[in-house]
């Protein structure tokens, strides 16, 4: 295998989502068989990729919700690489900003980054998994006051 070119174009962790998804889907239409190691590797890597992206919250993002992202990302001057991390990871705190902004220091004031990161809590949706404990750390809470 050769790399053409290396910086072609960097893929968020949606767009690799919906295309597993829909690769998986091609696949079960046609019904296409295990038949090679080769397949049956593809077929491995397929399948904990999707796994593991399915617990992260770009399986709940939409071609929409990346484009008002995007736009709403305009006026922070971030680069395209920083808008992806943030696009993928999802940040929450000013420490998390600060490791996906290069010389965050110098380039957001305080105000700036608590910006970025109630733009991308209002845009982004959440971590499935963390939507998923929080009522049922509701519900313990619950248990133990009633005690």
């Amino acid at each position: 295998m050769e790399v053409k070119n290396a910086n072609a174009a960097m893929l968020s962790n949606y767009e690799v989502f919906k295309l597993l998804t829909d690769l998986k889907e091609q696949r079960k239409d046609s019904g296409k068989s295990k038949h090679s190691t080769g397949q049956q590797n593809l077929n491995t890597i397929m399948y904990e990729t999707l796994k593991y992206l399915s617990k992260t919250p770009c399986s709940r993002q939409t071609p929409e919700i990346v484009k008002e992202f995007l736009t709403t990302m305009m006026p922070h001057k971030l680069t395209k690489a920083e808008k992806l991390q943030l696009l993928n990871h999802r940040p929450q705190t000013a420490v998390e900003i600060q490791l996906m902004v290069e010389e965050s220091e110098e380039r957001l004031s305080e105000e700036q980054i608590e910006e970025l990161i109630h733009t991308v809590a209002d845009v982004l949706p959440g971590d499935p998994e963390q939507e998923n404990a929080a009522p049922a750390d509701a519900e313990m809470d619950e248990a133990v006051e009633q005690s």
